[in-house]
């Protein structure tokens, strides 16, 4: 066995810069082996097998194992789950720790609590850094050191909280050298993870600084191509830096820095309060008689509700794996509310779907649709989507781009008229909550 080394195992971090963990373990003394997992746990679940996420992973790390082997060093990679990796990497080396970033979902805490002891029994330590939050856990919470459940008064003290603690960045880049120097190993083709190439567009991952600086402008219309940054699947598989981005956010929009917040105000729920994955953050919620119609959320998935501004975020989710803020909040409403379908069917289905899923930010935003969420606001908020399209698509620009059939005899009725189910919904919710 060769000398002692450290390992960094890359997760939801997918890059060289800025990467907190990485610097850490390269500014350890000993010599990096830099780790990547395919975790048949997380792989299996996958209902696609052209699912553009695992694409895109397969293709980032497969950079990040090019740029590597510049350094002389490689990526190792495993198509396992985590524990026999770790297992055949302790067989082969002699390690003294395991640093990675922080993961902060259940699965992920579970996973990470089954590594650690394992690494523990084995004399290596499993130190763990924050990198894809700019505050995390118990660093922004109220006076009384209780998390905030309310986004506002947690945006204030966020950004209190980052200009007594200003952030900066880690120089990771500049220590690869650091790295163990190996020569290069295998890496498994996407068709041997059980995966075909996906065909989806991946937006870019190049802050468009323009768009920024005009979101407060553009944001809320989805017939705007440059309206929204598209950076979200890079948020979630950290091929941007969110400090980086946070300092751009904050040089040039308060409007997209507060987006930014509510990610971690999100995160910072699900961290609290785990039990949201599965039940309604307010009690009372979880009440509700809910229409278990198979038929009419089939409907809804297809995009064929006869409601246009709803149909064309569906059709535009299901085709691309990419659905406009505006939208998610229009589809999502209108579901549990005029649907009256349970919201944990929506989320699942954004969750198979979206480029960008986020289970604290998907779940945060269905619970605030399904007004069983940390919002302030009554549950008797419900859009009209047609009051949305005209509002937010005047032109019917985006609608016609993805139902081009509006107001021809093939396009659906309506599958509910908006008066009817609106008092419907108050009143089944107001039977639950009262």
């Amino acid at each position: 066995m060769e000398d002692k080394i450290v390992l960094f195992w890359f997760r939801r971090d997918l890059r060289l810069h800025d990467n907190h963990g990485l610097f850490q373990a390269l500014t350890s003394g000993l010599p990096v082996l830099p780790v990547f997992i395919f975790d048949t746990e997380i792989l299996e679940k996958l209902n696609s097998k052209t699912d553009a996420r695992v694409s895109f992973i397969h293709a980032e790390t497969k950079k990040i194992k090019t740029e590597l082997e510049k350094n002389e060093s490689t990526l190792k990679t495993f198509h396992s789950t985590s524990l026999d990796a770790f297992k055949k990497l302790v067989e082969t080396h002699d390690v003294v720790a395991v640093y990675s970033n922080r993961d902060y979902e259940p699965a992920a805490l579970e996973r990470d609590k089954k590594i650690k002891t394992f690494l523990k029994d084995k004399g290596i330590e499993f130190l763990q850094f924050k990198d894809q939050v700019v505050f995390e856990e118990n660093e922004v919470q109220k006076d009384d050191e209780t998390p905030y459940t309310v986004f506002t008064p947690y945006s204030k003290k966020w950004k209190k909280t980052l200009k007594d603690h200003p952030i900066s960045e880690y120089e990771s880049e500049n220590e690869l050298d650091k790295l163990l120097k190996v020569s290069s190993s295998s890496f498994p083709k996407l068709k041997e993870l059980g995966f075909e190439e996906s065909d989806a567009e991946i937006p870019s991952r190049n802050f468009p600084e323009e768009v920024i600086r005009n979101y407060a402008k553009t944001r809320d219309f989805p017939a705007e191509e440059e309206g929204t940054t598209r950076l979200g699947i890079h948020l979630r598989f950290g091929t941007v830096s969110i400090r980086r981005l946070v300092q751009k956010a904050a040089e040039l929009s308060d409007v997209f820095l507060n987006e930014l917040i509510w990610r971690e105000f999100y995160m910072s729920v699900l961290w609290h309060f785990p039990q949201v994955v599965e039940k309604a953050f307010k009690p009372k919620y979880d009440f509700i008689n809910w229409r278990k119609n198979e038929e009419e959320f089939e409907r809804w998935c297809k995009g064929e509700t006869g409601y246009p501004m709803v149909d064309a975020g569906m059709r535009q989710l299901n085709a691309t794996g990419f659905m406009h803020n505006r939208l998610r909040m229009v589809t999502a409403s209108f579901l549990t509310k005029h649907l009256l379908i349970d919201w944990r069917w929506g989320e699942a289905y954004f969750a198979e779907k979206l480029l960008d899923y986020e289970l604290a930010s998907n779940n945060g935003g269905w619970q605030w649709a399904a007004g069983s969420g940390c919002d302030a606001a009554p549950y008797f908020r419900i859009f009209n989507p047609e009051n949305q399209q005209k509002k937010f698509d005047p032109k019917d620009k985006y609608v016609m781009k993805w139902v081009p059939e509006m107001g021809m005899k093939r396009y659906p009725e309506p599958i509910v008229e908006h008066k009817e189910a609106r008092e419907r919904a108050l009143r089944i919710y107001k039977e639950a909550v009262k």
